[in-house]
């Protein structure tokens, strides 16, 4: 065979290919612009990780016996959602051994009026079941001695109803409206959300504060900015950008995100947040990039610095002077932050970044690794403990 019907073969197989690449990535574009089709791809609350999960047993998932409570959360619009109470370590190992299976369930009261709380709102996906939201629960309640109220919202797990961005929200305030009537104090609750549930956390936080409620305060684990930004910056594998195909069409990308039912977004909401804060991401998060922290923590600091003038769409415009006036705003911008913002190094486990708003602890931590489950981190851990001030 000669080098160039070879070429031609090759050549007619490689269009072949991107054809038909080109095709599918096209129909499932279409098919995300429906929006049951996107609630599933957002939500994904059908893969229920483990299957065929025991919920009214803990002990099967790694919990030790009689330490958590498999309880019914009734939500103000008649879903019924499940939820894990874990007591923290200092009641749990205070009782003698072993404890009775209604161990926990008798102890709610007791732990949550001496014990702090973390209401943990996960991600997308599987179960309070899964084994890496289990890890989070045990090193929560031993390292941090925290008790932790872990819910599936309506649609995960063996929750009533069907998942949506308002529904979360109400699903997080009856488990909040749960704690309080059986005995916890605003003040010795924080609310963690990690991924999807840093969106819901926020809300719920934005939520409290509007009705005046004063918690302890509020981490967030992988939070992204709004959910059209993590569509922009997307990537399977870590590299493969989903956007960038229709990035190249003019308008196609934002043509595609006006279909988007739901918005997540975090960053339009998160300065009305009163309560102590902390961002947490590890850099080598494939799922969401950290710079979604950055952002955020961004837009808390900047009231704070100096304000920089816009750069015109032809920068050749700009005069002489009017570049050096930009470039003192962004050195001034520079020192301001220094003065501003705290840095911590932790060796072997990354940066703390810290700055004081209306006299609330904002707090930054860049973690070198925990890719998109830092919470299961001793470190992330041990962090929480330290910025929340738990005994």
């Amino acid at each position: 065979m000669s080098r160039e019907v070879v070429k031609s073969t090759f050549r007619s197989r490689a269009r072949t290919v991107f054809t038909v690449c080109g095709s599918i990535y096209v129909a499932l574009l279409l098919l995300l612009t429906i929006p049951s089709i996107q609630t599933h791809a957002l939500f994904m609350n059908v893969i229920k990780l483990p299957l065929f999960a025991q919920y009214d047993n803990p002990e099967h998932y790694g919990m030790a016996p009689g330490k958590v409570a498999n309880i019914k959360i009734v939500t103000p619009d008649n879903h019924t959602l499940g939820a894990w109470f874990i007591l923290s370590d200092n009641v749990y190992q205070s009782m003698p051994f072993p404890p009775p299976p209604d161990a926990a369930e008798n102890a709610v009261h007791e732990a949550l009026t001496s014990q702090p709380t973390i209401l943990f709102l996960h991600g997308n996906t599987a179960t309070r079941a899964f084994y890496v939201r289990v890890r989070q629960y045990s090193g929560f309640s031993s390292r941090v001695r925290a008790n932790v109220l872990a819910i599936d919202y309506r649609g995960f797990a063996d929750s009533e109803g069907t998942p949506s961005e308002s529904g979360l929200t109400i699903d997080s305030r009856a488990a909040w409206d749960w704690l309080i009537a059986n005995g916890a104090k605003p003040e010795d609750i924080v609310i963690v959300g990690h991924s999807l549930g840093t969106a819901v956390a926020s809300k719920l936080a934005v939520s409290l504060a509007e009705d005046g409620t004063h918690f302890k305060g509020l981490a967030l684990l992988s939070p992204f900015s709004s959910l059209h930004a993590v569509v922009d910056t997307y990537c399977v594998f870590g590299f493969l950008p989903v956007m960038l195909p229709l990035t190249m069409v003019p308008g196609a990308a934002d043509l595609f995100k006006s279909f988007l039912r739901h918005e997540f977004n975090t960053l339009s909401i998160i300065s009305r947040v009163e309560a102590p804060l902390l961002i947490l991401h590890s850099e080598n998060d494939w799922d969401i990039p950290h710079w979604h922290s950055d952002a955020i923590f961004d837009t808390l600091l900047e009231p704070y610095l100096t304000p920089v003038a816009s750069l015109p769409r032809n920068v050749t415009l700009w005069s002489t002077e009017e570049w050096s006036e930009y470039e003192g705003q962004l050195t001034l911008r520079s020192r301001e932050r220094e003065s501003l913002v705290t840095r911590t190094h932790i060796h072997n486990f990354g940066d703390m970044h810290e700055f004081e708003s209306s006299g609330k602890k904002i707090v930054l931590v860049k973690a070198l690794t925990g890719w998109h489950e830092p919470g299961t981190i001793e470190g992330v851990q041990d962090t929480i403990r330290h910025v929340f001030a738990f005994a």
